[in-house]
């Protein structure tokens, strides 16, 4: 099975994965495109979900609860973070586009012990993250330090001609605190927008070894393995990942292969 999944250049829903058509157990996500006054339903009856405001604005009813205007900028590639809304199983959403939006949502396995609620991009962690050209920039909308049972949801954006989720690492096994196994799904978004990245998705047997070129709005499955990004000159990279699993702390292993260059920049 092919681990890309091609976007939709038509239609309100963009791409969509799901444990089924992943053949795993957690991470689901669906990306949207609203015109104004168009509405998505967001409803799970066993996972928890995370509506992430990707571009544009959009007016959310969850339950008894009501937000309006939300939405922060008008490009994934501004220097800004984005609104998302947590929801708990359970609890159907109306999803209504005051103006021209983009959505990620993304859900996972959940028992319903928290609220929904809203959260604020001045909620959010926004850091630098490695060297040189491994430089990229990070916002933690939904980390583990943050409210949620199985979610982990993260953004990130990979300067022209930098290398990302870099050097290579992984979270396929179980033995926290050195790794933890976690299922990840990658949107992907490039600008100027005809453009592509790279993505290698690895094991060390390399009984899983797939390269793929991904264009504005792919999506890839992670099951497993390493999975660095490199992005051409010329173009910037945007991803918005997902990641659930057994247990919700992050941790990865790098390819020891590749060990060096975490090694170099600590000493420089």
């Amino acid at each position: 099975m092919s681990l890309i999944v091609k976007a939709s250049r038509e239609g309100q829903t963009i791409a969509r994965v799901t444990p089924a058509s992943a053949g795993w157990r957690y991470v689901g996500f669906a990306a949207y495109r609203l015109d104004a006054g168009e509405v998505v339903y967001v409803n799970e009856t066993a996972r928890e979900s995370c509506i992430v405001v990707l571009t544009g604005a959009v007016d959310v009813e969850a339950g008894d609860q009501r937000w309006s205007s939300l939405g922060s900028r008008d490009s994934v590639f501004e220097d800004a973070a984005p609104y998302a809304v947590y929801l708990p199983p359970g609890v159907k959403a109306t999803v209504r586009a005051s103006r021209p939006a983009e959505l990620g949502v993304a859900s996972a396995p959940a028992t319903g012990a928290l609220p929904a609620r809203l959260i604020e991009p001045s909620q959010m962690k926004r850091s630098t993250r490695g060297k040189s050209l491994n430089t990229r920039y990070v916002c933690d909308i939904l980390p583990q330090t943050e409210p949620a049972e199985s979610l982990l949801v993260v953004e990130v954006r990979t300067p022209s001609g930098h290398a990302s989720s870099y050097p290579p690492h992984k979270h396929d096994a179980d033995r926290a605190p050195q790794e933890t196994a976690l299922e990840e799904t990658y949107y992907h978004r490039l600008n100027p927008p005809q453009g592509f990245a790279f993505q290698r998705v690895y094991t060390d047997a390399r009984d899983l070894d797939e390269t793929m070129a991904v264009e504005n709005h792919d999506v890839v499955m992670v099951p497993r393995g390493y999975h660095p990004v490199v992005v051409p000159y010329g173009y910037d990279s945007y991803y918005l990942n997902v990641m659930a699993g057994p247990r919700r702390e992050w941790h990865f292993h790098n390819d020891p292969a590749h060990e060096w260059i975490v090694e170099r920049d600590a000493r420089s």
